[in-house]
């Protein structure tokens, strides 16, 4: 029995002897650096061979259809497929039409723009689930810039082409240098905005031959959603005018809301009755029924096409009762069939609209991308960002040549694809044969639809956009920066300037991420009682500390921006600045050999001034220890946990020597704990280790990988604290 609980004992001792020895670790040694000129070399090779294999896999990857329609499975998909194809083209015929007027061009363009960009997306595209089109914030993006470009050409406004009866007015044809005798308004319009779209669609081609498909994750959702929200509202203003049935321009600049709503209320006399009573009855029909197929849309298999029904019915009313010509109310006008031959872009406009671009180019892809990754999580497929960018831009690009405008995914009839059965693009392909149907046949029968129907079609349709203003307390309980971002935003793109907002919210989000890492406090950390862990003293009850050593944690990363708010965080939670103390303790040895010179001056003050000087030796000495003694007590060792120091730059490799050093002079030894391979070689590449070969260098460069074996190692050194004099 006895050799029994020896036995225990003995094993008792064994375990806690392993449990005591430090956890080692051995590297493995990284491959030797290569040249430049060998690594551009290897690139140049993988990326220039060509062997068939490789082919194939290009052309499969450039062209995903040729991947899943072999694969296709009838019987399965295609009435989902036809069903969701069919509703989706249904939906687009009306809404075409109406954001044409939104960015400035005639319908026929809009209906172009609509078809073509469905096609290319079903033959370049890699979501199955996405509908590709016509983009309401892309919309107003566009036609500001035509409204702009237009003004500069020296054409007249819509209301002033109204007032003469005269839609092909150029007030200054030799001026403008760029616009051909025979190009009226609307033609030039449509210059301008495939102009526009084929350097957007240049723009997001470059992007994706140079892999630049991740910019996207730096557009987060709640900065797409406010710049959504606040180009809504621009939307929302800009549709007032047809509503009433008022002819103002559409400002130009900053502040164009504020701008809008002056024109809208100085001309608010001259509305048109006939227009207004038309809207509100289009709108008192619109909103309630779009409303009962978000309800039903669970039990619906289909949404009922409402939008379409009210256009028909207001061609019709419109026709008969010649609102046109007896109350003078605006109309589509001709809208012709058939498809015009293609034409390329303006090229000398391109400097003029290419920053314009850039910002559609952005949006576009960003909004594409985030639906499509969205709706693929949900299915359980994956999308290629590069390959997107490619099918996006052809989107822009082939179509510009055939006079259309810029195009996205849509999240409305993204989600009615979606609810309706669609399995795969090939629903994309039965909305392009709807819209083709109406191309070649239907589109002259709508010369008769007011404007003011359009226009209430486009503000319905906002309404998901305005709903984000319920959930604002939503956000702000959920994340504070997250709905800062979003507000700012908005009120930047609705306020301001569009593309400005969506630039600040860039900025914004930037400045809020390095804002966290300056707002990073150290944290105490204390030892569960149980077991080797470590966590924050002020959040845990039951945590224990060890008598001379203190461990703490820093929770960001240490650069430039941030290593001075470290340090000082660092002084604080420790309770002893070491540079503070460091300097008191010059001025006192300063003092000290002031006083030594005067006395060997004069020999008279000798024993006097020897005595002032011990006295005041003791009593600054005194005054340190105490102030030692208070803020840190038998402190003798520092651990610093670096398992949350995601990186370190040269000036964070500065600030953590300069702790180890001012400390060090105070007798304090300082280890770090937990440190990462790229912070352990950082720190070794910047000089935190000492060169082994010299002095304490061996002992400085031990590595901890657990906070428990740098505590029991700080421990076994047992440095005291109390011989400042001699360390300072």
């Amino acid at each position: 029995m006895t050799h029994g609980s020896d036995c225990c004992t003995a094993a008792e001792d064994g375990a806690e002897s392993d449990q005591q020895q430090p956890l080692i670790l051995e590297r493995v040694e990284k491959e030797k650096g290569k040249s430049c000129r060998t690594a551009a070399l290897r690139r140049l090779k993988k990326h220039c061979s060509c062997t068939p294999k490789k082919a194939k896999s290009k052309i499969l990857g450039f062209f995903p259809i040729l991947k899943w329609l072999p694969r296709y499975k009838l019987r399965d998909w295609i009435l989902g497929d036809a069903m969701s194809g069919l509703i989706v083209g249904i939906l687009l015929v009306p809404q075409s039409i109406a954001y044409s007027l939104l960015a400035s061009q005639d319908p026929i363009y809009g209906l172009y723009t609509s078809f073509f960009s469905s096609i290319i997306y079903a033959l370049l595209g890699t979501s199955r689930h996405i509908s590709v089109g016509i983009f309401g914030v892309l919309c107003l993006l566009v036609g500001q810039v035509v409204d702009r470009e237009l003004a500069l050409a020296g054409y007249l406004t819509e209301s002033s082409i109204t007032s003469s009866n005269n839609s092909a007015i150029l007030l200054a044809g030799p001026g403008n240098g760029s616009v051909e005798v025979g190009c009226d308004r609307s033609c030039y319009a449509i210059t301008v905005g495939a102009t526009v779209t084929f350097t957007a669609g240049v723009y997001q081609v470059l992007m994706g031959i140079f892999q630049v498909g991740f910019v996207s994750v730096y557009l987060s959702d709640s900065l797409l959603s406010g710049f959504a929200t606040g180009a809504s509202l621009t939307i929302l203003t800009s549709q007032f005018k047809y509503l009433l049935g008022l002819k103002i321009p559409r400002p130009q600049g900053w502040f164009t809301l504020f701008k809008t709503w002056y024109s809208l209320l100085t001309n608010l006399g001259n509305t048109n009755i006939c227009d207004l009573v038309t809207s509100l009855v289009c709108l008192l029909v619109l909103i309630p029924t779009k409303e009962l197929n978000d309800r039903f849309k669970a039990k619906l298999k289909a949404p009922i096409p409402f939008e379409l029904f009210v256009v028909i019915i207001a061609t019709l009313a419109s026709h008969f009762g010649h609102f046109n010509t007896e109350y003078g109310s605006s109309v589509a006008g001709d809208i012709p069939t058939g498809f015009l031959p293609p034409q390329l872009p303006l090229w000398s406009l391109i400097p003029n609209v290419a920053v314009d671009a850039f910002s559609i180019a952005i949006v576009g892809f960003a909004i594409t991308v985030s639906l499509s990754e969205m709706f693929a999580k949900k299915h359980g497929y994956t999308v290629d960002a590069n390959q997107e960018m490619y099918a996006i831009g052809f989107c822009n690009i082939l179509p510009s040549f055939f006079r259309c405008f810029s195009t996205s995914a849509a999240l409305t009839k993204t989600l009615v694809k979606e609810s309706t059965g669609c399995q795969t693009q090939v629903s994309g392909l039965v909305s392009a044969l709807i819209l083709l149907l109406v191309l070649l046949v239907i589109a002259p029968l709508f010369y008769s639809l007011q404007k003011c129907v359009l226009a209430v079609i486009i503000v319905v349709n906002l309404r998901g956009a305005l709903r984000k203003f319920t959930d604002i307390p939503r956000m702000w309980r959920a994340n504070r920066g997250d709905t800062s971002i979003w507000l700012i935003t908005m009120l930047t793109s609705s306020l301001v300037n569009t593309e400005l907002g969506l630039l600040v919210g860039v900025l914004v989000s930037a400045f809020c991420v390095l804002g966290r890492t300056q707002q990073v406090q150290v944290l105490e950390l204390g030892r569960a009682a149980t077991k080797e862990h470590y966590e924050d003293l002020s959040s845990y009850r039951g945590l224990q500390t060890h008598p001379g050593v203190a461990v703490f944690r820093y929770e960001a990363p240490i650069y430039y921006a941030n290593q001075s708010l470290f340090k000082r965080s660092l002084y604080k939670r420790v309770g002893l600045d070491p540079v503070k103390e460091k300097t008191r303790h010059l001025k006192f040895k300063k003092k000290k050999s002031k006083q030594q010179k005067e006395v060997a001056k004069d020999p008279n003050m000798k024993s006097e001034g020897k005595n002032a000087c011990e006295d005041e030796d003791v009593e600054a000495t005194a005054t340190v220890n105490l102030m030692l003694d208070e803020k840190s007590r038998s402190l003798h060792s520092i651990v610093i946990d670096c398992s949350a120091i995601l990186f370190l730059d040269t000036a964070g490799v500065n600030a953590l020597k300069e702790v180890r050093k001012d400390y060090g002079e105070l007798g304090v030894k300082v280890v770090l704990a937990q440190c990462n391979t790229s912070l352990l070689d950082t720190l070794e590449r910047g000089g935190y280790y000492p060169d082994t070969k010299g002095g304490d260098g061996g002992e400085n460069s031990i590595v901890f990988f657990t906070i428990a074996d740098a505590v029991r190692y700080v421990q076994s050194l047992s440095a005291p604290n109390g011989d400042c004099d001699t360390k300072c």
